[in-house]
């Protein structure tokens, strides 16, 4: 949690974000996975400063834990002095302790959004799915707080005023305006109208900007000429018996790469700019791919 002090930006996780999204579809079905088409509304984690502090943040956990279909699970929510956010021991269930920083007391309207944090780790420990790294793991569990309906708490919790800062969660502002706008591009749901603070929708307009960017490389036909005319170069040399098969080209994982399969026929992979699984299709002209993941549909020009 940063609390006054300065506050990480850019895009740094880039790929473990990308992976962490790769996993939730691997993890749950695209049927299942269609289920969180609908966010959190801000109506139903409200919190009022007349509200009662302790039976509030029970009725924001008991709203965040039906979200996430955790319906036998029940969360006791703490309040301590602490240097992270929130914590919570993920025991065998059906109860989880939760223990909020103190200056939630005072700072009220953020208990949604640190709640929702730790009821994502209640989750994915249910699910099973984790990555090797505590660093990892938390990444993880931004990406889908945010990818399932309740990381625009997060985002929006996200506030630089004068001197003062505060941000939480282990993303970056603009990581989680771009994780929210794969959610949005995906389920056609737009988390800005529920933004209260500036600076989230400055981070959600750099973040949808770089997730359009996945659906403009090579050899995605809504790639720019510059894109295309390096893969065009880049196709040529992996045809040429000086380079052969396996030349790559773009950056990161947007890159796609070049094969032989049997026979002779050169392949390219490319990563989906939904789900990010790689995909393979035959380098021979238009092909429309389907990726088996996420079930997009991608008008390629190999």
């Amino acid at each position: 949690m940063a609390n006054g002090g300065p506050v990480e930006h850019g895009f740094p996780h880039l790929e473990t974000v990308r992976a962490a999204v790769t996993a939730l579809y691997r993890r749950l079905s695209y049927d299942v996975l269609r289920t969180f088409s609908t966010s959190v509304a801000p109506a139903d984690v409200a919190f009022g400063d007349a509200d009662d502090l302790h039976l509030g943040a029970q009725r924001v956990a008991r709203e965040i834990v039906g979200h996430f279909r955790l319906p036998d699970a029940r969360l006791i929510v703490g309040f301590r002095e602490m240097t992270h956010a929130a914590h919570v021991e993920l025991a065998s269930g059906p109860e989880y302790f939760v223990e909020l920083n103190d200056r939630f007391r005072e700072h009220r309207r953020d208990i949604g959004a640190a709640l929702a944090h730790e009821v994502a780790h209640v989750y994915l420990h249910r699910l099973g799915l984790a990555f090797p790294t505590t660093a990892e793991n938390e990444i993880l569990t931004d990406t889908v707080t945010a990818y399932l309906g309740a990381g625009w708490l997060l985002l929006d919790a996200y506030r630089e005023q004068g001197g003062a800062s505060q941000k939480l969660g282990y993303l970056t502002p603009e990581e989680f305006g771009y994780v929210l706008a794969k959610r949005a591009l995906f389920f056609g749901e737009d988390p800005s109208v529920w933004f209260t603070s500036a600076q989230a929708y400055t981070a959600y307009g750099k973040g949808m900007e770089r997730a359009r960017r996945d659906g403009r490389q090579p050899p995605l036909t809504a790639a720019g000429w510059a894109g295309r005319r390096r893969y065009a170069h880049d196709r040529r040399q992996a045809r040429g018996p000086a380079e052969g098969a396996g030349s790559t080209g773009g950056a990161g994982s947007a890159a796609y790469g070049f094969s032989s399969a049997p026979g002779g026929a050169l392949r390219v992979d490319f990563p989906c700019p939904t789900c990010h699984q790689r995909i393979r299709v035959p380098v021979r002209g238009r092909v429309r791919a389907r990726c088996g993941l996420c079930t997009s549909v991608l008008e390629c020009d190999t």
